[in-house]
């Protein structure tokens, strides 16, 4: 997402990007005149999309009690997740044709109505529809957020908006968990989503007015694609989302006949067209930003894989509350946030050791998720220290994403703004989305063939630890050698 913004800003209409000379640079900040009322809109479009999701984690295994859904616990994660392909691949290559005002206002309205729909569904069919046209939503209004910043503020304020995305985070993760607890506790799960229509209205009035100001940047195309549509960015992110959304399907079926082929089907019509709808480089991990890519799409597969099992194993294994289980929520995204300011203090001192701070990021990432899961787990440990684990986790998850990002959108040229800001986007999308659909694919199997849920999160534990291993491996790619 990152560009040259001197190149981008002028006559876009955004604050001007040129960076300050000397002392001006320093006391420059991102809620200066200029930059004020953009800040605070794309703080409370997070802080928006932050308070669902946690919210819902929280509450979701009363949502698929209720509605019988425990037998597909997974979609109610990766429903949102895969529709949030096409949000995020659709508005981030809008941007770059006619900048982001236009996505961000249709993407919080798909968000409205999914909310709703998700509110009154009667069955778990109905209620992942909802979901998904939440995803939709989701993923149009997060890749406008990253959009913004590289289009708006100069390469000096960048680092803290970062840092102050994550923040965005931290009131929502104090009072979301604890507010969707209640309500299921109390009253009903339906009031998360009916509670989220006013705070989408007030997000919008605060965030669209500054996104006018935004142009399309230079040197984007003037007009759409040319070529049929059944080549252009819409037709393959639906590709993308079907076959990933078949392969996870079929790992719930019973029948190896049918599940294996169907699996294969999926991953060949998926991992051909992730390759279309990503920058060049991506798959293979090129240093630079094909592997800025793949960290992120490992760091978010590590944490939220973990994280959407977390309130489910501390009620069903140890009988924790929903609203206690949505502390373990709170811890990490609270130290998230931390842990992102920390890194934002390291990079205005020295930008240097960004691949080194990923690369720790994902070791402590790797301490929280072992802690969360042995507390879990094992009866022997106290339920609540996965609470602390988790919060160690998020420190990690802070300085390695607040690094990785900075680095990687560094590395971007203007007129593929939109582009790798909607690549990260998917990225962490498509991570927690498929690791939330294989372990809910292992829940499913675990209970057809006589197993328990124990064993069900033990894989899937073990399976994010394995990824934040392969994390400090792709992280030393980041920059390519001559860059180093």
């Amino acid at each position: 997402m990152s560009q040259d913004v001197n190149e981008v800003a002028e006559g876009t209409g955004a604050p001007s990007a040129a960076p300050a000379a000397g002392g001006a640079a320093a006391m420059e900040s991102v809620f200066s005149g200029a930059y004020r009322a953009l800040t605070l809109g794309v703080i409370l479009s997070v802080s928006m999309v932050a308070f669902e999701s946690l919210g819902v984690a929280t509450v979701l295994p009363d949502i698929a009690r209720d509605l019988d859904g425990l037998g597909a616990y997974g979609w109610g994660l990766s429903a949102l997740m895969l529709a949030n392909i096409i949000g995020t691949v659709v508005a981030g290559r809008s941007a770059d044709r006619t900048g982001p005002a236009k996505s961000m206002a249709i993407g919080m309205l798909i968000f409205a109505v999914g909310c709703a729909a998700a509110g009154a569904a009667t069955s778990w069919p109905l209620f992942l529809l909802g979901r998904a046209l939440q995803g939709l939503g989701v993923g149009a209004v997060m890749s406008m957020a990253y959009t913004m910043i590289g289009l708006a503020y100069p390469e000096h304020l960048r680092a803290r908006m970062f840092a102050l995305l994550s923040s965005a985070w931290t009131v929502p993760s104090l009072i979301g968990p604890v507010i969707a607890g209640t309500l299921a506790e109390h009253t009903s799960w339906r009031g998360v989503f009916l509670l989220m229509l006013p705070l989408i209205a007030i997000a919008a009035a605060l965030t669209l007015p500054g996104l006018r100001k935004l142009d399309r940047p230079q040197g984007a195309a003037s007009a759409a694609p040319a070529g049929p549509w059944w080549k252009g960015p819409l037709a393959a992110s639906i590709l993308l989302t079907a076959g990933t959304a078949l392969l996870l399907q079929a790992l719930l079926l019973k029948n190896l006949a049918l599940l294996i082929p169907l699996a294969v089907i999926g991953a060949a019509v998926a991992v051909p067209t992730l390759r279309r709808v990503t920058p060049e480089g991506t798959l293979s991990l090129r240093p630079g930003i094909g592997a800025g890519i793949g960290v992120r799409f490992l760091l978010c597969a590590v944490y939220f894989g973990s994280e959407a099992f977390l309130p489910l194993g501390l009620q069903e294994l140890r009988d924790v509350s929903a609203s206690m289980a949505g502390l373990g929520l709170s811890a990490g995204a609270i130290t998230w946030v931390l842990g992102s300011a920390y890194q934002a203090k390291l990079d205005g001192k020295d930008k240097s050791g960004r691949t080194g701070s990923v690369t720790l990021g994902f070791v402590i990432l790797l301490v929280g998720v072992v802690i969360m899961a042995l507390s879990i787990l094992v009866e022997a440990i106290p339920a609540l220290i996965a609470v602390v684990g988790w919060a160690i986790g998020g420190i990690g998850m802070g300085i390695a994403f607040n690094a990785a990002t900075t680095d990687t959108l560094e590395q971007t040229p203007g007129e593929q703004q939109g582009l790798v800001s909607g690549s990260l986007q998917l990225a962490q999308t498509l991570a927690t989305g498929l690791i939330a659909g294989l372990g809910g694919a292992a829940m499913a199997m675990a209970h057809q063939h006589g197993s328990t849920t124990r064993t069900a999160l033990l894989c899937t534990f073990v399976l994010t630890a394995v990824l934040a291993l392969a994390g400090v491996l792709v992280s030393r790619r980041l920059r390519p050698a001559a860059a180093r």
